[in-house]
């Protein structure tokens, strides 16, 4: 079984492309929103480490106490003290300035000389009075991470300031490193995920055969037509032997839906259902019986571009022919009867013509008074012509098979039937068991008992066959099963259709005895409840 290919329009992008753009699109969008946060946060983490830094060169230079005596006995010069100790200190520590200016805001020390003995800009009040000060510093000669913090003589005293500052260009500096590290980070992630994206692509590819998601849907409305259409029933299993889907039809024979997703053997399919699904062989058009249906079974495989996909068991509900079966049974009984009495017919009639054509009046009158005798026979204990019919014809076809079918002490049916159809289904394919049983025996024989209880209809068949094996006693009743070697195709479903009638009248069919070699063959017991009319006042010819 191959699928065919769905006739859907393809989208503009397959879906690998869309997955591919989808995760490009997703993670340079996250890139790029992680990398402008990451760069915003880390500039101000490594402002504010400038600034520290800034601060702490700051109180290094404020405890040297020379500085405060350098304040108080020389005035501000290129060439003074303070000058040469704060610019050696600005070049030990890369900074782009070092300030030191007493309180009144006069400069002892600048990277540019010029400055120096002017008074800085408006000087923070909280320096002066013993406070610390970390800022950004934004003056013309460029923009810094700036300390300031007060300068203290040897007493304690507050005598000035000392500010540092680092230049925000270093800061740029460290930001735009970390930033292009997050950046190959990030490119690294978008590479990864591109990979993944076409991966998972592919894979899904496989998963679902070449189909694309449009494709998939129409596919699976498809299948939900189809299932819901056939009347046939249908259970798919996928390689792994595991139940994929089963529609309402196969639902109905099983008589309770099996559960997807499941095993074959845990899934709660009918056994016979199980055997087929899992033999070797695959059933190819096979009579199999289910619960109360007779169907027909065929096992497909369903392939896709040389890849196996499970397959898929299709039953055909045949039960409707077993009604079929049984109208046919009656008239085929009904034919025999008459093809049987017309045969006989003829015989006597030229008996009877030839002891008249003799002169034998008196041996051909005796003659018809024993076939007037003869012919209630059957009728003397059967009230019911159906079943007297079918007897009547099927001792005929003993007769030719060289069986003696006769009739057990105990029969007494003393109604009609209300359901003729099924009950000679019943007992002809009993008596054409026993037949076919004692056709291979030396002086064959047949026994059927026929008894009326209430509207019950019991039947007894017992023969001179060879009985049942041991092996086969618990398969006698499955459709298709046969002792006889050689069987045709159709052989080996009566004791299947017996059952499956009688168990439609509350009834059954069983396996009395198996056999006893020497005395008697196989006997069989039916039961069918309210197949009986209520005897009539008539009595019985």
């Amino acid at each position: 079984m191959h699928l065919i290919r769905v006739a859907a329009r393809r989208p503009r992008l397959r879906l690998r492309d869309q997955l591919l753009l989808l995760v490009t699109v997703l993670v340079a969008a996250t890139l790029v929103t992680s990398v402008v946060i990451a760069t915003y946060v880390v500039r101000a983490i490594v402002q504010r480490q400038f600034e520290i830094r800034a601060l702490t060169i700051a109180r290094g230079v404020a405890l040297d106490t020379r500085y405060a005596q350098w304040l108080a006995n020389a005035p501000p010069a290129p060439g003074g003290p303070v000058q040469r100790e704060a610019e050696r200190v600005r070049a030990g520590t890369n900074a782009q300035y070092v300030v030191v200016a007493d309180v009144s805001g006069i400069r002892y020390s600048s990277p540019d000389p010029v400055q120096l003995g002017k008074r800085i800009g408006t000087g923070p009040a909280a320096v002066r009075t013993g406070g610390q000060l970390m800022a950004i510093d934004r003056a013309p000669s460029g923009t810094s991470a700036a300390g300031t913090v007060p300068l203290r003589s040897a007493d304690g005293r507050i005598v000035g300031t000392v500010s540092v500052g680092l230049a925000m260009s270093r800061v740029n500096e460290r930001v735009w490193t970390l930033t292009r590290q997050l950046v190959a980070g990030g490119t690294f992630s978008l590479l990864l995920g591109i990979g993944g994206a076409i991966a998972l692509a592919r894979r899904f590819r496989r998963t679902t055969h070449g189909l694309e998601p449009a494709e998939l849907a129409d596919l699976l409305r498809g299948q939900q037509a189809v299932l819901s259409g056939v009347r046939d029933g249908v259970v798919a299993v996928d390689p792994h032997g595991i139940v994929t889907a089963c529609n309402g039809e196969a639902e109905r024979m099983f008589g309770a839906p099996p559960v997807a997703g499941r095993p074959v053997r845990d899934a709660g399919l009918p056994e016979p259902v199980v055997a087929l699904l899992t033999r070797g062989d695959p059933p190819v058009g096979e009579t199999a019986v289910i619960g109360d249906n007779t169907v027909r079974a065929s096992r497909l495989p369903v392939v896709r571009d040389g890849t196996d996909l499970g397959h898929v068991l299709v039953l055909r509900d045949h039960s409707d022919l077993d009604s079929i079966a049984r109208e046919l049974e009656a008239t085929r009984a009904l034919t025999d009867a008459l093809r049987a009495q017309a045969h006989e017919h003829n015989n006597r009639i030229h008996a009877v013509s030839g002891m008249l054509g003799l002169g034998h009046v008196d041996e051909a009158r005796d003659y018809l008074r024993e076939l007037g005798g003869s012919t209630t026979v059957w009728g003397s204990r059967i009230a019911d012509p159906y079943l007297a019919g079918l007897l009547t014809a099927k001792s005929a076809a003993a007769s030719e098979a060289g069986v003696a079918l006769r009739l057990g002490d105990t029969t007494w049916v003393d109604g009609r039937l209300t359901q003729p159809l099924d009950c000679i289904t019943v007992v002809g394919n009993l008596v054409d068991n026993g037949i076919r049983a004692a056709a291979g025996s030396r002086a064959g024989w047949v026994e059927i008992t026929l008894a009326s209880d209430g509207h019950a209809l019991v039947v007894h068949v017992v023969d001179s066959g060879t009985g049942v094996p041991d092996d086969a006693r618990a398969e006698i009743f499955q459709a298709g099963f046969t002792t006889r070697e050689l069987a045709r195709e159709g052989h080996g479903l009566g004791l299947g259709l017996a059952r499956r009638t009688a168990r439609r009248y509350r009834g059954d069919v069983l396996l009395a005895d198996p056999g006893r070699p020497g005395t008697h063959g196989a006997v069989f017991a039916a039961r069918l409840e309210d197949v009986v009319a209520a005897p009539s006042t008539a009595v019985l010819p």
